[in-house]
């Protein structure tokens, strides 16, 4: 243990002087810069990926089940490996949170900037439904609540293919359901309380808020959903054209989605892919991010057009240059931290607006101010 402490505290320190040098250096080391679809590769997200290959023989990686504790270890590790360095002055506690068929590991980061507030988001981690945890969102989280001032609540949920769909779901309605219900015991108003996630975890969020308008329940007070997966079996598209080459790849989704859907979405349930969805109306503000260089780009794209023709307020962001999962890279590209700050600013507006306002949640409409952009954005709309 104490080994392997050292060796990631070796790796963090190689990284941060590899990421920190000129950039011509870096551009040399990269390699000529990639262009695809009139976007153009971050410079130190290229970097990584070449880092990366040179580390492991396979672009992407794969989901072998028979090693899979090993490989969702690892990937907690990895996750620290990249990400900013922990904000210690960001308040953490561990605690359960009620799931569908029992507790559920949590966590909660309170800004101690403004330790008063009332505002929190239930957040549900990525990892394809199969990956992932609480330690891994761990520096994601602290950067949320410390950019936002909001509270983040980490909850994990049952992953696959030991739990497969709808557990993930399942848990995740639960938890957001009775984190609203005592909403006192986590230092929030009933009002105030988001849901967000990033990709698998983005996916509930977005669920979670669906189902809670379709069954006519309390709806989340807003939604923080970066780069999404919202539909299932695709093929074409951006899942062809960064299929390989830049992270996730289109072989990898495919086998995750077997784990998490081992029969395909449900002819008589859609809540899989929320993209399939008949009427998305009566949904709160969402505010949907997505990465140039990323296979799940077009589905986040058309859920984003679909929710703002149901009338839902959306504010949509394409960051051009970033690959899926580029909030986890925050430490190593300034492009990654900039578009995870402009969604820390998305919720801290969002919710402002819910707590100047203090209505009930139920079937409000709000619309959110045009936030800071920080790189071209196709989408953008309130």
């Amino acid at each position: 243990m104490i080994g392997e402490r050292l060796r990631v505290q070796v790796l963090r320190w190689v990284f941060r002087v590899l990421f920190g040098l000129p950039r011509p250096v870096k551009r040399l080391l990269a390699g000529p810069p990639i262009s695809v679809d009139d976007q153009e590769l971050d410079l130190d997200l290229q970097l990584l990926g070449r880092v990366d290959r040179l580390l492991s023989s396979r672009d992407g990686g794969t989901v072998d089940r028979a090693t899979l504790a090993e490989q969702r270890r690892q990937a907690d590790i990895a996750a620290d490996l990249v990400a900013d360095a922990p904000l210690e002055h960001i308040e953490a506690r561990d605690l359960e949170v009620p799931g569908e068929v029992g507790p559920l590991p949590a966590r909660l980061y309170v800004p101690r900037a403004v330790p008063e507030t009332r505002s929190l988001v239930v957040y549900f981690h990525g990892g394809g439904f199969v990956m992932g945890s609480v330690a891994s969102t761990d520096p994601l989280c602290r950067l949320l609540a410390a950019q936002s001032g909001v509270r983040v609540l980490s909850v994990d949920y049952r992953l696959a293919p030991e739990h497969p769909y709808p557990a993930a779901l399942e848990d995740a309605l639960a938890a957001f359901r009775a984190v609203r219900d005592d909403a006192a015991a986590y230092g929030a108003h009933p009002d105030l309380i988001a849901v967000g996630g990033d990709s698998a975890g983005a996916n509930l969020a977005l669920v979670v808020a669906h189902q809670q308008a379709v069954l006519g329940g309390p709806l989340p007070a807003f939604v923080l959903a970066l780069y999404p997966v919202t539909d299932a079996e695709r093929s074409g598209g951006s899942r062809e054209l960064f299929g390989t080459g830049f992270g996730l790849t289109a072989d990898m989704l495919r086998e995750l989605e077997r784990m998490y859907l081992p029969d395909g979405v449900p002819t008589d349930d859609t809540r899989g892919a929320i993209l399939r969805a008949d009427d998305l109306s009566g949904m709160p503000p969402v505010y949907l991010a997505t990465a140039g260089f990323d296979p799940l780009r077009d589905e986040g794209e058309e859920l984003a057009a679909r929710l703002r023709e149901a009338g839902v307020p959306v504010v949509a962001r394409r960051f051009p240059g970033l690959v899926h999962g580029y909030a986890s890279f925050t430490a190593l590209s300034a492009a990654a931290r900039d578009a995870t700050l402009d969604a820390a600013s998305a919720l801290r507006a969002g919710l402002g607006l819910v707590a100047a306002g203090r209505q009930p949640a139920r079937g409000r409409r709000l619309r959110l101010p045009e936030l800071r952009r920080t790189r071209p954005d196709p989408l953008a709309g309130g």
